[in-house]
């Protein structure tokens, strides 16, 4: 069976080589009775892994159901796991049967396994080994035969190091390991997906789905999506039922992903000392700045370069000796907006050079020599020094913010105590 029969049959959607992957081990393990752990952050879909496996095993014809370890207190957990006997507590008016015993020859899906307590652990692990359990209230030991799927949405060799989870049942879990890969390293099935979810929204009540258009897309796959793929499609319905549009732009999206184009850089931990407003932790602030001011010259290069392709374009300029000037390229229109809305570098620089490739280069007259207009712009930007760059950023947030050092900090992505201490060393009037 080839994993495109599986993904239809099952309802799953995408072609990333992450996930194909998972699907692999898990259609590999299936005819197995061996244990497996599934790891994926939450909204990944590690249950309907679980399913994929129990269907594709010998046990499809008997018993499968699921089970939240880190909803259930333990008292009540271990009832539901191994069933208890009459008057074993309080309330236990009549006999109950636990799943390993109701479930026997079938399958339990175990999920957020770590949220296990540590006390059932050891009963879990005595039915893993050997097939073994005794209810709540008895000393009777039962048998058992129930194929064990485990999944986790955090790190259990990290639990098993902390004391928090045994090591010997994480191993004995771990027996084939599958890993669910998050949404945001799926970028190529985003749109798939959502749209997927809008067809079938509309198919439900009878209308039109809605589409994205190409900026509205782009965006949609350069969220980070925390929630994964529930989050995606609550976006979905949300966008179905609400918009009045039936072709989406990124505006319009963003009402619904207020937090679509933040984005998250690398900082220090405290631990080695990067913390707010001391001294060690000034370094980091300064690397910020330094940060901002090298993003922003980044893109004033970038304006300067398209103003000055579209004056040779329009001017139908030639160069010297055949020297090709594929670098003053106009950036196509798109390319400019999608630059302007979310502030992609990468996804530009990509785009400009394949641009590139499909113009022939432009020829400048040797009676008019620009070569000096770039040596000019290249000297600038070497001759900044680090200080000279934090500076002109403060500089330009005060001005921004009309002297106003808390919004200037805030800008900045500083505290107001390092804004005034840098005003100060530059002697910056404020």
């Amino acid at each position: 069976m080839n994993l495109q029969s599986i993904k239809q049959r099952f309802g799953i959607i995408g072609n990333s080589p992450t996930l194909n992957h998972a699907l692999q081990i898990a259609v590999q393990v299936a005819p197995t009775d061996l244990s497996v752990l599934i790891e994926g952050a939450s909204g990944v879909g590690k249950e309907s892994f679980s399913k994929i496996i129990h269907n594709l095993s010998s046990r499809k014809h008997q018993k499968f159901i699921a089970i939240n370890c880190g909803a259930l207190p333990e008292s009540t957990l271990y009832s539901e796991l191994f069933g208890h006997t009459k008057n074993a507590f309080t309330g236990a008016t009549t006999e109950r049967k636990g799943y390993f015993e109701t479930v026997n020859g079938g399958t339990i899906f175990l999920d957020e396994i770590g949220e296990m307590p540590a006390k059932l652990q050891q009963f879990l692990l005595r039915v893993l080994e050997q097939g073994e359990f005794v209810k709540m209230g008895s000393n009777k030991v039962e048998k058992t035969d129930v194929r064990v799927i485990a999944a986790t949405n955090v790190k259990l060799l990290e639990n098993v190091q902390q004391g928090k989870f045994r090591e010997d049942l994480y191993y004995r879990l771990n027996t084939v390991p599958i890993k669910v890969p998050p949404l945001k390293d799926r970028s190529e099935d985003i749109h798939i997906l959502f749209r997927k979810f809008a067809a079938d929204f509309a198919e439900r009540y009878k209308t039109t789905p809605v589409r994205l258009d190409e900026r509205a897309q782009l965006l949609l796959e350069n969220y980070s999506w925390p929630g994964n793929i529930r989050e995606l499609k609550n976006i979905a319905l949300q966008v179905s039922a609400l918009s009045d549009s039936k072709t989406i732009t990124a505006d319009e999206l963003l009402q619904f992903i207020p937090k679509a184009l933040d984005r998250n850089l690398p900082a220090v931990s405290n631990q080695f000392g990067g913390g707010f407003d001391n001294a060690a932790g000034s370094g980091f602030y300064e690397r910020e700045i330094l940060f901002k001011f090298l993003y922003e010259m980044k893109k004033d290069l970038a304006d300067l370069k398209t103003l000055i392709a579209e004056i040779a374009h329009t001017n139908n300029l030639q160069m010297p000796n055949g020297t090709t000037a594929s670098s003053l390229t106009p950036v196509p229109s798109f390319q400019a907006q999608t630059k302007a809305s979310f502030n992609n570098s990468d996804y530009e620089e990509e785009n400009y050079e394949e641009h590139n490739s499909k113009h022939t280069p432009i020829v400048i007259n040797s009676e008019r020599p620009v070569s000096n207009k770039y040596s000019d712009v290249e000297e600038i930007e070497e001759s900044l020094s680090i200080e000279d760059m934090e500076q002109e950023l403060i500089k330009k947030a005060l001005a921004k913010h009309r002297g106003k050092r808390k919004e200037a900090a805030k800008e900045l992505g500083i505290s107001e105590r390092t804004l005034y201490r840098k005003i100060r060393q530059y002697e910056i009037e404020a």
